[in-house]
């Protein structure tokens, strides 16, 4: 089996899309999401959702690729990602927030898939390989983890999404999926799949306090988006910026400095911040003056988050009310897909 050369697919930005787009994202149900999530995804999805057909999984199965150990971490946060999606203004009632695990389809579509990918190609993918290096696997890698890509391929598949909000690093996994739907494609001599596009935000990184790695919850140096004010306070105070600048008067850089990355980021006004930033470069600006601004920024931004957080998580009957609506709807969506699919394989007997 020869694998398809990997080409390039062309990234957009939200800003130059149009309505009536399929839409599908999701997060591994491991853990509480973050303001990396929130700049990265969450708040774009917010805005997807208006006038497009958008899904999100939450992932609980690829959660179990790293965790088949401790399923129990993926099981005591499936609720919480589901909490931190209607937290921050994802409405049930405009997107389909569904449970990969009660979706029958996209573990069947995976199986299909699985034949048409080479070990070698899997190993291949540079995402793959990059995690597999942090997480230590050595060759002892569960096979979840490195099929990780055709499970994605499936969950993107199953809904015909054109547009997968993602990071940069996600690219690809991206391509891969395309290489897949090609592949199908190929095998039923129609274009019973569509290629999706990478949707990417201005911010598809975010890094750590130290500035030495991307925010990551398996990294454990997030900021959850119910963080306290404390605990803000106190992850802005260790935020990496100019070493060189010893004193107020001095210049400071800006480039690899935390605290405007995250300014960037996340303060609404740039005009402010770009006065900032020449403040800073030309001295005459302490790292405690911009640290204080930061902190006031996220403590405004988590406060309404946190608040609405708190009263969806003391209400868990709604919570799994709202995924098992949005569930009962994938299984039909991807249903209609596995079909198509099956006939390209010529497993439609029954």
């Amino acid at each position: 089996m020869l694998d398809t050369p990997n080409t390039l697919t062309p990234a957009i930005n939200s800003k130059t899309i149009a309505t009536g787009k399929k839409i599908l994202t999701g997060d591994r149900a491991t853990g509480q999401l973050h303001l990396g999530h929130y700049v990265g995804s969450l708040k774009q999805r917010v805005e997807l959702q208006q006038g497009n057909q958008q899904t999100i999984l939450v992932a609980d199965m690829q959660g179990l690729t790293d965790n088949g150990n401790t399923p129990s971490k993926v099981a005591s946060n499936i609720l919480n990602v589901v909490a931190d999606y209607l937290a921050v203004g994802i409405n049930p009632a405009q997107t389909t927030i569904c449970l990969q695990s009660g979706v029958p389809a996209l573990a069947e579509l995976t199986m299909y898939y699985a034949n048409l990918v080479s070990i070698a190609r899997l190993e291949r993918n540079p995402t793959v390989k990059n995690e597999i290096q942090g997480k230590n696997f050595g060759r002892s890698i569960p096979a979840g983890f490195l099929t990780y890509p055709i499970s994605q391929a499936a969950d993107i598949t199953a809904f015909q999404a054109q547009l997968v909000p993602v990071g940069d690093d996600q690219l690809p996994m991206l391509e891969q999926t395309n290489e897949i739907v090609r592949k199908v494609n190929a095998l039923a001599n129609s274009e019973i799949l569509v290629e999706c596009h990478p949707l990417l935000s201005n911010v598809s990184r975010l890094p750590s306090a130290d500035g030495k790695s991307k925010m990551s919850k398996s990294l454990g140096n997030v900021i959850t988006l119910d963080a306290s004010d404390q605990a803000i306070g106190q992850a802005v105070k260790a935020m990496y910026t100019d070493p060189s600048h010893l004193t107020i008067d001095q210049p400071g850089q800006i480039e690899g400095n935390v605290v405007f990355t995250y300014l960037d980021a996340f303060h609404p006004d740039t005009i402010f911040i770009a006065e900032l930033k020449k403040h800073y470069q030309r001295g005459g600006l302490g790292d405690g003056k911009t640290k204080q601004i930061l902190t006031d920024c996220l403590q405004a931004l988590i406060a309404p988050i946190r608040a609405r957080r708190q009263r969806l998580i003391a209400d868990k009957g709604y919570l799994t009310e709202v995924l098992k609506k949005g569930t009962e709807q994938a299984k039909e969506e991807s249903q209609q897909t596995l079909d198509k699919v099956k006939t390209a394989f010529g497993l439609n007997l029954l």
